[in-house]
């Protein structure tokens, strides 16, 4: 009997390696891994570059504490503010800790402008972490089960839906933020359009409140641009990332800028782990990985190869409702619930998930090659065929 908390509904599986795209089980069976740890394996497995880093890094320090400098978190946040535009950035270990981070700072910010009960809005079928503040800030009631009472101080509205924010605005001044991921990723794989974006970021400065950005699934290159908001040329004044920024080694970062720069100072938040030398020298590996080898390029051009493929594939199949996302973040939704499509996937050596009942996932790593992308449509549309057809 296993003394590990039964937390997950694991498949009955345990990989021993990994080369690029594919995986390899105790078994010696190979899979092509199109989930890539749910976005987090930026640059498929075993990449010389990012091994190397790892590996000489950890031959001279692994971890200090924020107690002293670290030199190569400096050149990190350096990186994250050259891509993005922004100022700031604290180190943190995980996506729910940095919005949780990004959720304290719009506390703050609201609190300074004379706010006694600040109050952020966020979206129908968010995902923005477990903790207890950011299950609050979830949209998913499955989620948020059994863990009342929840954080208060959260307005929920649909999603994309800027006439709802604008009713908000017009009658209730505890709003001091809007906080929403450019895709929602557990949500189905739902896309922002970029109208959409630019006229919230219009009224957030109307309004003299934060626009946060959860970007901790579709940053990092994955839709073609180095973070999500960039496609419409908005800007945010906090942005939130982890999952893909070291390909795989542990770490977040809230990002700031405009009207949020500046408002913690020492004392206000921490981490212990956060931005360790490890965690640096991996994010910065994948920074310069993902330029030198042009991974957004390929991101764009494999993505559609994907989707079109798929959409060619699967023409005129009842139960297909859409086939959506952008980069390497790509969702195929059908008219019923797919669970089981992640079970039957994995027997015949292809990883993905399914998310929001009936959205079939697929996060491949940037380095995903036309060929991988061949194979796994040839994969996945005979296997979505043959469950709408036969259950």
């Amino acid at each position: 009997m296993s003394h590990v908390m039964n937390t997950y509904a694991r498949l009955p599986i345990a990989f021993t390696h990994g080369e690029g795209a594919w995986m390899y089980d105790e078994t010696g069976k190979r899979y092509l891994d199109a989930l890539s740890g749910i976005a987090v394996n930026t640059l498929g497995h075993n990449h010389p570059r990012l091994v190397k880093a790892i590996a000489e890094q950890a031959g001279r320090l692994i971890h200090t504490s924020n107690l002293y400098g670290i030199p190569l978190q400096e050149k990190l946040a350096d990186r994250i503010a050259e891509s993005s535009g922004m100022d700031e950035v604290f180190f943190c270990n995980s996506g729910c800790e940095a919005n949780e981070a990004a959720i304290k700072l719009a506390r703050m910010y609201g609190n300074k402008q004379g706010v006694a009960l600040p109050h952020i809005i966020v979206m129908e079928n968010a995902f923005h972490g477990r903790t207890m503040a950011t299950l609050s800030a979830t949209g998913n009631r499955k989620a948020q089960a059994g863990f009342e009472p929840l954080v208060q101080g959260f307005i929920r509205v649909p999603y994309k839906d800027i006439e709802a924010i604008r009713r908000i605005a017009a009658h209730d001044n505890s709003v001091v933020a809007v906080m929403l991921e450019m895709i929602q990723g557990e949500g189905g794989v739902n896309v922002a359009d970029e109208t959409f974006q630019r006229e919230l970021r219009a009224l957030c400065d109307d309004k003299g409140w934060l626009m946060i950005c959860d970007e901790v699934q579709c940053g990092m290159g994955r839709t073609g641009k180095w973070y999500g908001w960039q496609h419409a040329g908005t800007k945010p004044d906090v942005m939130t990332l982890a999952k893909g920024l070291a390909s795989g080694v542990p770490i977040g970062a809230c990002v700031t800028s405009g009207r949020a720069k500046g408002l913690f100072g020492p004392g206000n938040h921490g981490s212990t782990f956060g931005g360790n030398p490890l965690a640096c020298a991996a994010g910065l590996a994948t920074f310069d990985t993902i330029v030198n080898e042009k991974l957004m390029d390929n991101a764009v051009a494999i993505g559609d190869q994907i989707r079109k493929g798929l959409a060619e594939a699967l023409d005129g199949v009842a139960g297909v409702v859409d086939i959506r996302g952008r980069g390497l973040m790509i969702g195929v939704e059908l008219e019923r619930p797919c669970g089981p499509l992640m079970a039957r996937a994995a027997e015949q050596g292809l990883l993905l998930s399914v998310t929001s009942e009936r959205v079939v996932r697929l996060l491949p790593a940037l380095t995903f090659s036309a060929e991988d992308a061949r194979a796994l449509v040839s994969m996945l549309a005979p296997m979505i065929r043959d469950f709408l057809a036969n259950g």
